[in-house]
């Protein structure tokens, strides 16, 4: 008829999707349906479904009822190379590359068109070279995988998914690692993909990012769809509470200012000096006092990381002092983690994969890594295993870590209830002063909410806590006052009072307050 725009093409149609792992329904009569050319958000806490439902559309496993309809035509996707076939990529949360590969020998890798290996180089990196120019997406292709930053790798799953001919992009929370602005560039790719007529798929726990990206979203609750809606009709707040089930306060609280306590913590000029002898961290003087949370903002790689590590005892600086609490430290006879735990120091390592936990242990060995010495656990150089299954146990029950069974091996567990853990097993002991790398990095709603409320609660108690976040927001909601780190140095100190997202990112980016 007429003045009647015709409807939207499908690009995806899933219809009573049922998906059991033994006794758990991961995904209980699903219906999706998403536009071609359009960028659908699919949000929900950890452990909601949503990535169980995109691993059944791209073949990695099997529904156990329900129809996919891909372009308008009935689908069966057996395995990825079915889903590829049918112009479905997927780029995972934790990447799939090899890192002593450069990137064209990773793009390469299983798809190469030649057998020759010379010709196949050739052919593979001109289409590489066009498909960067009308993409946006750059990467040196000669470089090794390891030596590539975060975001370029990003970028590079993104490409290996768009050379085997992708129409169908699936992202799983695609910024869980990139900085503020390697997101800004990751979206304006993404905008331009789907006005090239990418059809895209978001799997993403932020959802200021879903009302700023997406066209669609779909909540997803215990496996079901509990909400489907255009973005228009949207609001952080209802996709939080439809997420959850309940209202979610994540925001800055109406906190009455109460005045800060002892010193626990002051590190003066502190340097270090990589293996290149480039200034990681340059001439650094931090205070923390009892009862209040000092945020760490910057842009990743301005000195954050080696901060935390120092702080920590995981690193001696070139130069520098510390004092923690009536104990002094210098260069030349720093800190070290164990020292740090018996004087009330704790650390949240930002990477809980590398540095909190070992991914093959038992939930229970992860839960008392660093502390295995305590008398309640060792005794007559014998470990107490019975102890520390029983400890780990009321650490989940407190925690309301998911599932509670500490015999599971820790990467069983999702990554909010991994985070829960390993709070848990630092805030066991009541230090004074916690230190928290990228403390809801990768978490859910629920669980952000969760460790927010520890946090606040440990200040209140008169503990110290250092928060290094890459979230703006984040630094906001929990701070008593905010430190800038640019190219290793202070480039600020503000209270909290005085800080606006404006303001912080002109000194993160070296424009001075």
């Amino acid at each position: 008829m007429a003045g009647v725009a015709a409807p939207a093409a499908i690009a995806v149609r899933m219809t009573g999707i049922h998906k059991r792992f033994g006794a758990v329904a991961a995904n209980a009569d699903v219906n999706l349906t998403v536009r071609a050319a359009s960028v659908h958000g699919l949000v929900g806490e950890n452990g909601a479904g949503k990535s169980t439902l995109m691993s059944v559309l791209y073949g990695f496993y099997q529904a156990d009822s329900g129809a996919i309809d891909v372009f308008g035509q009935l689908a069966t996707i057996r395995n990825a190379d079915d889903a590829i076939a049918l112009g479905i990529g997927m780029v995972h949360q934790h990447f799939m590359l090899v890192d002593t590969l450069t990137a064209l020998e990773n793009v390469m890798l299983g798809a190469e068109p030649h057998w020759l290996l010379s010709r196949s180089d050739a052919r593979v990196r001109n289409k590489l070279e066009a498909l960067m120019a009308s993409t946006g997406l750059h990467v040196e292709l000669d470089t090794k995988v390891a030596d590539l930053p975060v975001g370029d790798r990003q970028r590079l799953e993104i490409l290996k998914t768009l050379y085997r001919g992708a129409k169908i992009l699936i992202l799983d929370e695609p910024t869980a690692v990139l900085t503020p602005q390697e997101t800004g560039q990751l979206f304006g790719v993404l905008r331009l993909l789907r006005e090239q007529g990418t059809t895209i798929l978001l799997i993403t726990h932020k959802l200021k990012e879903v009302m700023h990206l997406c066209d669609q979203v779909t909540v997803m609750r215990a496996g079901r769809v509990v909400a489907e809606m255009p973005i228009a009709q949207a609001s952080v707040e209802g996709l939080a509470e439809a997420m959850v089930g309940r209202k979610v306060q994540m925001g800055r609280l109406d906190e009455v200012c109460k005045p800060v306590g002892e010193l626990l913590l002051q590190a003066t000029h502190l340097t270090v000096r990589d293996a290149m002898h480039v200034v990681r961290l340059d001439d650094v003087n931090l205070t923390l006092r009892g009862g209040e949370i000092v945020g760490v903002a910057g842009v990743s790689g301005n000195g954050q990381s080696e901060l935390l590590d120092v702080l920590s005892g995981m690193l001696a600086p070139a130069e520098g002092e510390l004092k923690l609490g009536a104990s002094s430290f210098s260069a030349g006879a720093w800190l070290d983690p164990q020292r740090a735990r018996t004087l009330g120091l704790a650390h949240v390592p930002e990477d809980r994969h590398a540095r909190a936990m070992v991914m093959d242990f038992a939930a229970w060995e992860s839960a008392v890594l660093g502390y295995d010495d305590l008398p309640e656990y060792a005794s007559g150089g014998w470990m107490n295993h019975a102890a520390m299954k029983a400890a780990t146990a009321t650490m989940m029950e407190r925690f309301d870590v998911r599932p509670r069974d500490p015999a599971l091996p820790s990467r069983s567990f999702s990554g909010g209830n991994q985070q829960k853990l390993v709070l848990a097993r630092e805030l066991g002991q009541s230090p004074k002063v916690l230190l928290v790398g990228q403390p809801t990095r990768g978490v859910d709603i629920g669980a952000i909410e969760f460790i927010y409320t520890q946090l606040r609660a440990m200040r209140d108690a008169g503990w110290a806590v250092l928060v290094v976040s890459s979230e703006l927001d984040e630094i906001l909601a929990l701070s008593s006052r905010v430190v800038v780190m640019n190219q290793g140095r202070i480039a600020g100190e503000l209270p909290i009072e005085e800080c606006t997202e404006a303001r912080l990112g002109l000194l993160m980016t070296g424009g001075g307050a």
